[in-house]
């Protein structure tokens, strides 16, 4: 039978966790997280708002939709909505944009965000995911927003052999042409004697994408026509109970390659984007992730010396990101008539990391601390050879101490520290020359390059209560470093000296006070939180280019976060979020734009366990709508600022388990709500308003042995 168990997560969120269980009830399992401090530890410890998805929720989600974007977006309270796309900007969490990574691995490129990180892996290889929301120093550059850690699966060791194949299809339920996709996955993982190991792979081919029309979703940051693979391999070895060494090497691509060309609309013109076949192909080369790679060599010692444990990392990750093919990349003087950019990062990363345990009487105490030391190169060019954004070499050596001490068994006190010593180096470089029309082009600037120092100590400070379980409050204040965008700061530079470019970093104030608990059968949360940084960075309407330029402004942002789980009987329960954010540019007094700030959010769901084999769940989803800006005096929205509207999701997933088999569908926009995810209303570039998936059925087994 499938349970779904609710219960209050640490400090802020409920978590809901579903156990799968073939005839017996799941006893409760007391959950515990290991991104909040980089050691395990229980989540009501955590003085931080949380969410952790189970490896049964994603089972459950990808049912529907495979994508992750689109499963944190329903998920995650205090995250934006899906995007509907293969990008995830506009998808902040809180506001700013989170850190993503594999396993601790960061997978986002801070030095050049594409934003293309959450879609890095594919969701059947992840074990679970665990989100702490609000800038956070523990993991360093780039988590202005938070941290999105996907846990990768783990080796069951209680026979040699276990194994998954699992294969599906989905199409349009409007207009099925072109639409049939597959999905395959086959894994197999075991233990032997003081060995384990894990084989997990995942194909999957999209056919177009359709809106609620039956039109061909546009192809900007498309999902049309994807052709996806994922391969997990871990190795482990076991020395004794309390050492362990593996290695672990993940592999994702994910590219469109298809026959469908743009019909570009805009916000402005009222006309949507969309996508028709005209036996021709889109120039360059076919968009989307083409490789990301992580290898990681992990040795755990448990009580290393004392009542300390310790935990080396040596990682390597790479990433080639291509972007898709624009004519805004034009250059009519020397014969372009647009062009197709790509990020390009290479990371190299050691961490150390000690965990001592200490009791002094009624205290129990946790030090943690080590040092993270990551060299990342990472540059944008395109791909017929010109220079967009130079490359950008960083080495980041960063200690750090985090301490949780807790008294009485009921209160909880974190605080920590990390200092932050990094040098960037950038070669002299040319600005690109853009052209939005002949002779309307931005020119190009030489660059002298040079060192980029950064120096800076961030601190955090949290507090917990859990004697009252019907009442848990907490507070915590954290600061999180971002160096904001770099590259993209460089890219659109008018001065002669690297040294003359606003490339300040900026520390993220991230206060937050809430509380959570549980009566009986309901479990809530509630969770206030401000966010401020000195330096944010803004896009500006360049009248004489076209182009938007960056500017670097105070940003202040805000908001709050509810949840509420019910277990209604043994078999039926429900639960709700609501999501409410806000943010102004404080120098300007100008609300934050729609990339940075999405419309208030409201989630409900509803489990039904029908019969021992038989589960029916529902979902929904409310984005609302946020109006702030004015058009301009020609009556049109410039930049990020249109208006955006509201829609509703109504998703729908049943599930019949006989024996080893078990048999699901999946209908995704089940009323077929005809709407536009909020980023593609809010960005008024021509081809960016493309609509939402229409009504989608999804069909699949899973044979376990």
């Amino acid at each position: 039978m499938s349970l779904r168990v609710s219960k209050p997560c640490a400090l802020a969120l409920s978590v809901s966790a579903s156990i799968a269980q073939a005839d017996v009830q799941a006893p409760y399992v007391e959950e515990m997280i290991v991104t909040g401090s980089r050691v395990l530890e229980r989540i009501d410890e955590v003085p931080a708002s949380v969410t952790v998805i189970s490896a049964a929720e994603i089972a459950e989600d990808i049912k529907v939709n495979t994508e992750l974007s689109s499963l944190l977006g329903i998920r995650v309270p205090g995250m934006s909505a899906s995007t509907g796309s293969s990008s995830n900007s506009g998808q902040n969490l809180r506001g700013r944009p989170p850190l993503i990574l594999i396993d601790g691995v960061p997978q986002s490129t801070p030095l050049r965000n594409g934003k293309l990180g959450i879609r890095s892996i594919d969701a059947g290889v992840i074990e679970n995911i665990e989100v702490i929301k609000g800038a956070t120093s523990v993991y360093g550059n780039g988590a202005a927003g938070g941290v999105i850690n996907y846990i990768t699966k783990k080796a069951r060791t209680d026979s040699s052999l276990n194994g998954e194949l699992a294969f599906g299809t989905n199409f349009s339920a409007i207009n099925t042409e072109d639409t049939l996709g597959t999905r395959i996955q086959l894994g197999v993982d075991g233990g032997i004697d003081q060995f384990n190991y894990l084989i997990n792979g995942v194909l999957e081919n999209n056919g177009v994408q359709r809106d609620a029309e039956g039109d061909v979703i546009g192809l900007q940051y498309g999902l049309s026509d994807v052709e996806s693979r994922n391969l997990l391999t871990k190795f482990g070895f076991n020395f004794n109970d309390k050492n362990i060494v593996s290695l672990s090497y993940n592999y994702y691509e994910g590219r469109q390659d298809t026959d469908y060309v743009n019909v570009h609309g805009s916000v402005n013109s009222g006309v949507k984007s969309y996508a028709i076949k005209n036996g021709e192909k889109i120039p360059g080369e076919p968009q989307g992730p083409d490789g990301n790679e992580n290898i990681t060599l992990k040795y755990v010692s448990e009580d290393w010396f004392g009542n300390t444990n310790f935990t080396f990392d040596l990682y390597q990750q790479k990433i080639n990101n291509v972007f898709f093919y624009s004519t805004r990349l034009a250059d009519f003087d020397q014969g372009f008539e647009g062009g197709q950019s790509r990020i390009v990062s290479d990371k190299d990363g050691l961490r150390v990391n000690f965990n001592t345990s200490l009791n002094f009487s009624d205290v129990e105490t946790t030090i943690i601390y080590g040092v993270d030391a990551i060299s990342d190169t990472t540059k944008q060019d395109l791909v017929d050879g010109r220079i967009w954004v130079p490359e950008m070499e960083m080495e980041n050596f960063a200690p750090y101490l985090q301490t949780k001490f807790v008294f009485a068994e009921d209160w909880v006190l974190k605080a920590g520290v990390r200092r932050e010593d990094i040098d960037v180096s950038v070669t002299d470089y040319e600005t690109m020359n853009r052209c939005s029309a002949p002779g309307v082009c931005t020119g190009s600037v030489s660059v002298t390059g040079g060192d980029i120092e950064y120096e800076a100590t961030t601190y955090n400070l949290g507090f917990r209560y859990n004697g009252i379980e019907a009442f848990n409050p907490f507070f915590s204040y954290s600061e999180g470093f971002d160096v904001s965008d770099l590259g993209r700061l460089l890219r659109a530079a008018t001065v002669t000296d690297i040294q003359q470019v606003r490339t300040e970093a900026s520390i993220v104030e991230n206060k937050e006070v809430g509380f959570s608990g549980s009566i009986d059968k309901l479990s809530y949360a509630f969770a206030y939180y401000e966010s401020y940084s000195e330096l944010g960075t803004v896009n500006v309407f360049n009248t004489v280019t076209g182009y938007y330029d960056p500017v670097r402004a105070p940003q202040d942002i805000w908001g709050y976060e509810a949840a509420i789980d019910y277990t209604l009987s043994d078999n039926i329960s429900f639960g709700m979020t609501y999501t409410w954010i806000e943010g102004k540019n404080k120098e300007a007094g100008k609300y934050l734009s729609g990339r940075e700030i999405s419309p208030p959010k409201f989630t409900a769901y509803i489990d039904w366990q029908v019969s021992e084999n038989l589960d029916i769940s529902v979902d929904w989803l409310n984005s609302g709508s946020r109006d702030r800006f004015q058009p301009d005096d020609a009556g049109n929205y410039v930049g990020d600022e249109g208006p955006v509207s509201g829609f509703d999701l109504i998703n729908l997933r049943a599930s019949y388990q006989f024996n080893a088999w078990s048999t699901y569908v999946g209908i995704e926009n089940l009323f077929n709500e005809d709407y536009y995810p909020a980023i593609s209303e809010a960005i008024t570039y021509s081809g960016y308003n493309t609509k939402g998936r229409g009504r989608w059925l999804t069909l699949g087994a899973t044979y376990q042995f």
